[in-house]
């Protein structure tokens, strides 16, 4: 019987404790996305790795009139 008199206060100050921890994840946006991380892996962001002399001709020559363009606006 004296055991009960150790376990509720400890029980006591574990479900408080769960609680901060809760409410604390909470308030620091834990929970804000719980789907973002498993879609984010399927993104090809890979792109910029892949050197300039191994892309495709006209993804260069586009990428080429798209800094000539920005050029142009940048001096005119």
């Amino acid at each position: 019987m004296e055991i009960v008199l150790i376990l509720i206060p400890v029980t006591l100050i574990l479900v408080a404790l769960g609680i901060f921890l809760f409410s604390w994840a909470v308030k620091n946006g834990q929970y804000d996305d719980l789907e973002g991380p498993a879609h984010r892996i399927l993104y090809d962001d890979d792109q910029d790795m892949i050197p300039d002399d191994a892309r495709p001709s006209a993804k260069r020559d586009d990428e080429k009139a798209a800094a000539a363009a920005d050029n142009e606006n940048q001096s005119g």
